[in-house]
């Protein structure tokens, strides 16, 4: 008996169309155990950088086979480039791809036609890679299911494209509008200063833009933002980062070991 083919179900998907917060995690460290750590404390979804770090595709693939044993979700941010680096990421059926700096509506429109499939857009067809079940998947349930289930977000993180915020979040065909406060703020000559009145003025129209246009609002923040960003109309929140857990763990731990030598030597 042959068993129809379909792809798997995006949870980030299904609980932001089910009107559910989504959780995220950010992970530095290039390594298939770490997904395979954080994803068994039932996170949604696992944020992996091609922007800005140097893992190959190999391990890629690793901590995508991670993630997916235990039903979470692999969001991708892919360097800015040509076509290719922003599908690589859905062939190996990565869940979602996260392209930075969108400038304005016509690279918006740039990103959605070359990642999304008929009748949306023009991405370039292939099936034979795991996405398609190495071509075991029809063709146009293939298309079809590509265009439902796997994710696109457009992050706005600099000034210049608030000018056409409202155009971009109307347009058609990719899932999320994500603000990104950290280049946000160097673009506006504050790096780091996250209460600055424009950040935050930009951070709030970036939700309004998305739910009143149909998309869902993205961002970093974490535990004690986390209902703050919530009632600005944040859905998909980045709550953390493996590489600041480490530090924050090395740190206490490096320090109470120094102390409890300091007691014992003052007791000498």
């Amino acid at each position: 008996m042959i068993m129809e083919m379909k792809m798997r179900e995006s949870r980030v998907l299904r609980k932001l169309r089910a009107g559910e917060i989504v959780s995220c995690i950010k992970l530095n460290i290039s390594d298939g155990q770490v997904v395979d750590l954080v994803a068994r404390h039932g996170f949604d979804c696992v944020w992996l950088d091609r922007e800005h770090l140097a893992g190959d595709w190999d391990v890629l693939n690793a901590q995508n086979w991670a993630a997916k044993s235990h039903d979470v979700d692999v969001m991708v941010r892919v360097p800015r480039g040509s076509y290719s680096d922003y599908i690589k990421p859905f062939e190996i059926d990565a869940t979602g791809i996260l392209v930075p700096h969108i400038m304005n509506i016509e690279d918006a429109r740039r990103v959605v036609y070359m990642t999304r499939f008929h009748p949306v857009g023009r991405r370039p067809l292939d099936g034979g890679n795991a996405d398609g079940f190495y071509t075991a998947l029809d063709l146009n349930g293939y298309i079809q299911q590509s265009n439902s289930q796997r994710f696109i977000i457009l992050q706005i993180e600099d000034p210049e494209p608030l000018d056409d915020l409202e155009s971009i979040a109307a347009l058609e065909g990719y899932d999320m509008l994500f603000f990104g406060p950290g280049d946000f703020s160097h673009g506006i000559g504050a790096p780091g200063d996250w209460n600055n009145p424009r950040l935050t003025e930009a951070r709030k129209l970036v939700a309004e833009m998305a739910n009143k246009h149909g998309k869902f609002a993205a961002t970093v923040g974490g535990i004690a933002t986390l209902n703050e960003l919530i009632d600005m109309g944040y859905k998909f929140i980045s709550i953390g980062a493996d590489v600041v857990g480490l530090n924050q763990y090395c740190g206490s731990l490096i320090n109470d070991f120094c102390d409890i030598l300091n007691h014992r030597n003052r007791e000498i």
